[in-house]
C-alpha cells in the first residue's frame, strides 16, 4: 500500500470526521431530516444534546446545517378499537405542532401524505378504515377533501408545507385495490391517475405555489422510472418533482442512482429529490428490537463502514450525486427518521422496538452525532490526505471439478470509510486445483494501486454436476431460458439474503401474466442415483415447478408453493439415471406482479 494516497479537498470537524466540499452548492440546496417519529419521541420522554447540552432537537438540526424537515401524515393511525397503531402515531394535529415550530425557526416543510391510516409502501398501500367502503367518485372525493383539509388546517395554524407529496413510494399506485396499478383486482393506471389527480387538485386549490412530489421507491431502477412517469405523464399528471427513495443497502449502486437521476430529470423535464435516504453509524443495537442494518453484508452492499465517518461521508457522496444532476435539477436529500433514537414506546409498532436506532444522527442517547456537521461541512475544507486503509478480503467456495467466477473488482476500504470497488487481475496458476478438495489461496493484483489481494478459496468434496449452479457468473449460462424471457433475470441480491448462496440469484417478475422457464441439460454423468434440489422464496401464493427429464425415466415434476419473503423453500428429488444424461429445470406460471427468487441448485450423486 505504501504511497498510495488520494488527495482530496477535505472539511474536519472538531470530532475528527472528513467530509469532501462540494464544489459551487447551492445555498439553498435541499439539506433536510424526516422528523415523523419526534412527537411521539418528546412526548414519552425523549430528550436531544448538543455538546452535552439539552436543546431543542429542531434547534440542533438548524444549528448543524439542516433547512428542511419531512413529516408524514395518516388519516387516523389507531386500530378499529381506538388504540394507537405506534410508529409515530402521525395524524395531520400531531404534525401540524411539529410543522409550526419548524417554521418559526425557519426551516422549509415537506409534508408526505401516506392516504392511509399507517406505514404505506410498495409491499402494503392500505384504505384508511373509515374509506375502506368507497369506490369511484366517492373515493376520489375523499381524498380531494382529505387533502384540502389538512392543508388549510396547517395554514390556519401558520405550518403550510412548502412542497407536498401525494402518497408514499407510490411504486404500484396507493389506496389499493381501486388504485393498485398492477395484481389481482388491480384498478390499473387509469384508476390511479384519477385519485392522484383529485389530490394534486386540491393542494393546487389550497396554494399554487406549493411544489408538488411524486414518489417512487428503488432509486436505482431506471426502468421502473420510466415505464412509471411515462404513464402518468400520458394522462396528464400536473406534478413538479420527482421524489426518490435512496437507500444503498437495497437500491443499487450511486452509480446506478445517477444514471436514474439524470435520465429522468432530462426525460421528463422535471426537478429531482431525495425524499428518504439513511446510513447505519454503528452495528450496535440499543432496544433488543432486530435493525434493519444489521451485519457487515450491508457494509460491503451499501458501499460504506457501519462508523459515524462512514454514515457521513455517504452523506456527502449522495449530495454530490445530486448536485450534478444536468440543468440544476437536483434540488437535495432528506435523511429518513434521523431523530429517531430509541425511547421506550416510541417504536415502529405500539408494543414492539426501533429498528432504526443505528441509523439516526443522533447516538442512543440523544446527543448530535458528528456525521450530523456534514450538512455544513460540504461548504466548507482545506486539503486533507485520504489513505488506502485496507483490501477487504475474498472469500469463495466451490465444489469438485467447478472453477468459481472470481470478482472482476475488489473493494478497498479508505480513511473516510468509503468502500470503493477496484478492477482486479487473478493468477490462477494451476485450476486443477478444483479437482482436490481443500482450501487455497489466489493472488490478485489491484489495478492502478499497485497492491495485492489473496482470495481464500474452499474447494467442497462433492461435485455438483450442474454448471454455474448459483448464478455466481452473473449471467444464465449455461442455463437456457424460455418462455417470457422479460420476466426472469440474473441479480446482484439486494439485500444479500435474497439470494441464498454468494451474491446473484434468479429473479423473477412481471407487471403482466407471464410464463417462463429456466433449464440445464447435463451429459456424460455416470450412471448412478443422484438428489437433485435447489432453493426458491417468494410471493405468498406462488408456484413454481421443478421438472426433470431424460435421466432414463418418466419425467419427475414437483411443484412449490411459495408462502413469502426470506421464507425459503428448499425441494429435493431422488432419482437413478441410467441414460448418461439429464434435464433439469424450473418452470414459473405467474399472474401480474408475481415475484420470487430462486437459487443455489445442487446434484449430487450418492456414493
Amino acid at each position: 500500500m505504501k504511497g498510495v494516497f488520494l488527495f482530496l479537498m477535505l472539511g474536519v470537524s472538531a470530532f475528527g470526521i472528513f467530509v469532501n466540499p462540494i464544489p459551487d452548492l447551492p445555498p439553498d440546496f435541499v439539506r433536510g431530516v424526516d422528523v415523523s417519529m419526534l412527537y411521539e419521541i418528546e412526548r414519552l420522554g425523549g430528550k436531544f444534546y448538543d455538546g452535552g447540552i439539552e436543546k431543542d432537537c429542531l434547534q440542533i438540526l438548524k444549528d448543524h446545517g439542516v433547512n428542511w424537515i419531512r413529516l408524514r401524515v395518516w388519516n387516523d393511525p389507531k386500530d378499529e378499537a381506538g388504540n394507537p397503531l405506534g410508529g409515530g402515531n402521525c395524524d395531520h394535529i400531531n404534525m401540524t405542532e411539529i410543522a409550526k415550530r419548524a417554521k418559526s425557526l425557519g426551516l422549509k416543510v415537506l409534508l408526505d401524505f401516506h392516504y392511509s391510516d399507517w406505514w404505506a409502501d410498495p409491499g402494503k398501500q392500505n384504505k384508511p378504515k373509515e374509506w375502506k367502503h368507497l369506490r369511484g367518485d366517492l373515493l376520489e372525493r375523499a381524498v380531494y377533501s382529505y387533502t384540502k383539509m389538512v392543508l388549510n388546517h396547517m395554514k390556519r395554524n401558520g405550518a403550510l408545507p412548502d412542497m407536498v407529496q401525494v402518497g408514499n413510494e407510490l411504486n404500484n399506485g396507493f389506496l389499493w385495490p381501486d388504485g393498485m396499478i398492477s395484481g389481482p383486482g388491480a384498478g390499473g393506471f387509469d384508476n390511479f391517475v384519477k385519485l392522484l389527480k383529485a389530490a394534486i387538485k386540491a393542494v393546487r386549490e389550497v396554494d399554487p405555489s406549493i411544489r408538488v412530489v411524486v414518489h417512487l421507491a428503488d432509486g436505482g431502477n431506471n426502468s421502473l422510472y420510466r415505464w412509471f412517469f411515462d404513464e402518468i405523464t400520458r394522462r396528464g399528471v400536473d406534478f413538479d418533482v420527482i421524489g426518490v427513495s435512496y437507500y444503498p443497502y437495497w437500491h443499487g449502486t450511486l452509480e446506478d442512482l445517477k444514471k436514474n437521476l439524470y435520465d429522468i430529470s432530462q426525460r421528463y423535464q422535471k426537478d429531482v429529490l431525495i425524499v428518504e435516504t439513511a446510513y447505519a453509524w454503528t452495528l450496535d443495537d440499543a432496544d433488543g428490537h432486530p435493525n434493519i442494518f444489521g451485519g457487515k453484508d450491508m457494509e460491503l452492499q451499501g458501499g460504506y463502514k457501519a462508523t459515524v465517518q462512514g454514515q457521513a461521508s455517504f452523506i456527502r457522496d449522495l449530495m454530490e450525486i445530486v448536485k450534478g444532476v444536468p440543468n440544476g435539477r437536483g434540488l437535495g436529500i432528506f435523511y429518513w427518521e434521523g431523530a429517531w433514537i430509541p425511547v421506550k414506546g416510541a417504536g415502529w409498532k405500539t408494543g414492539e422496538g426501533n429498528p432504526w436506532e443505528n441509523q439516526a444522527l443522533f447516538d442512543f442517547k440523544g446527543n448530535a452525532l458528528p456525521s450530523l456537521d456534514v450538512f455544513k461541512l460540504v461548504y466548507e475544507g482545506k486539503p486533507v490526505p485520504l489513505q488506502i486503509v485496507e483490501v477487504l478480503p475474498i472469500e469463495l467456495k466451490t465444489t469438485l471439478g467447478e472453477i468459481p467466477k472470481f470478482p472482476e473488482k475488489v473493494q478497498v476500504v479508505f480513511s473516510d470509510d468509503s468502500i470503493r470497488s477496484h478492477p482486479v487481475e487473478w493468477e490462477l496458476s494451476d485450476p486443477s486445483i478444483v479437482e482436490r478438495p481443500g482450501t487455497y489461496e489466489i493472488v490478485g493484483r489491484v489495478e492502478g494501486l499497485d497492491i495485492s489481494v489473496v482470495a481464500r478459496l474452499e474447494v467442497g468434496g462433492s461435485r455438483n454436476y450442474l454448471k454455474n449452479p448459483s448464478f455466481e457468473t452473473g449471467e444464465f449460462a449455461p442455463w437456457e431460458v424460455s418462455g417470457n424471457k422479460r420476466a426472469v433475470k440474473v441479480v446482484l441480491a439486494n439485500p444479500p439474503s435474497n439470494a441464498h448462496d454468494g451474491r446473484y440469484a434468479v429473479n423473477y417478475w412481471l407487471d403482466e401474466s407471464f410464463e417462463f422457464e429456466i433449464y440445464q441439460e447435463v451429459k456424460d454423468l455416470p450412471k448412478g442415483v443422484y438428489e437433485l434440489s435447489f432453493w426458491v422464496q417468494g410471493i405468498k401464493g406462488g408456484k413454481v415447478i421443478l421438472k426433470v427429464s431424460g435421466y432414463g425415466g418418466e419425467e419427475k415434476r414437483l411443484e412449490v408453493d411459495t408462502t413469502g419473503w426470506l421464507e425459503w423453500k428448499n425441494p429435493r428429488l431422488t432419482l437413478e439415471v441410467t441414460t448418461g444424461q439429464i434435464r433439469v429445470g424450473v418452470s414459473v406460471k405467474g399472474r401480474a406482479g408475481d415475484w420470487g427468487f430462486v437459487d443455489d441448485f445442487q446434484l449430487l450423486r450418492r456414493e
